[in-house]
């Protein structure tokens, strides 16, 4: 017999409101617009001397901080050819970041209001990514890794998700 054990988290509090946009093609950039963000976070893997795949607590409270530092900020990916971003000091003299698409649009926002995204594009896809990283990140961090699969959503309005997934080793899993 093959058994699967997962544990399953989303919550309530996991929803974040942020503002981005994409590039839809070489051509083409959307506006900027927003979302509230909803995220789930499945992990599977053998369950441990206590019977548990993972600490609901303690992936809770990893899922938790990765969420807030999202929440009510504009997401600017720093990898995509078709940006340009670029941080300095404002005229006055609060840092600011400048994103310019093809020369063509132009943006201007206060730094502590983005978060900058090592990413292609601020996609559901892509923060799925990101937030996985960062969870997985928040538990190799407590000398606790996460040795199972990790599976993440991130829904952008009900019904419309990206999804990304950490396949672990087969000895892991």
């Amino acid at each position: 017999m093959t058994e699967r054990f997962e544990v399953r988290l989303q919550k309530a509090v996991h929803v974040f409101s942020a503002g981005h946009f994409i590039t839809l093609t070489d051509e083409l950039c959307e506006p900027v617009h927003g979302h509230n963000w909803t995220v789930g976070v499945d992990v599977s893997g053998r369950p441990d001397a206590h019977g548990m795949v993972v600490d609901f607590i303690a992936l809770r409270d990893a899922v938790t901080g990765v969420v807030a530092r999202l929440d009510h900020r504009m997401l600017l990916p720093t990898e995509n050819p078709r940006l340009a971003v670029a941080t300095a000091k404002g005229p006055h003299g609060g840092d600011e970041v400048t994103v310019t698409f093809r020369d063509q649009r132009r943006w201007v926002f206060p730094l502590e209001e983005c978060v900058l995204l090592p990413m292609v594009n601020a996609t559901a896809e892509w923060l799925a990514r990101w937030i996985g990283m960062e969870v997985i990140g928040a538990f190799d961090g407590r000398g606790t890794p996460l040795a199972g699969n990790v599976r993440v959503s991130v829904d952008e309005c009900l019904g419309q998700s990206g999804v990304w997934e950490r396949v672990a080793d087969a000895a892991w899993a």
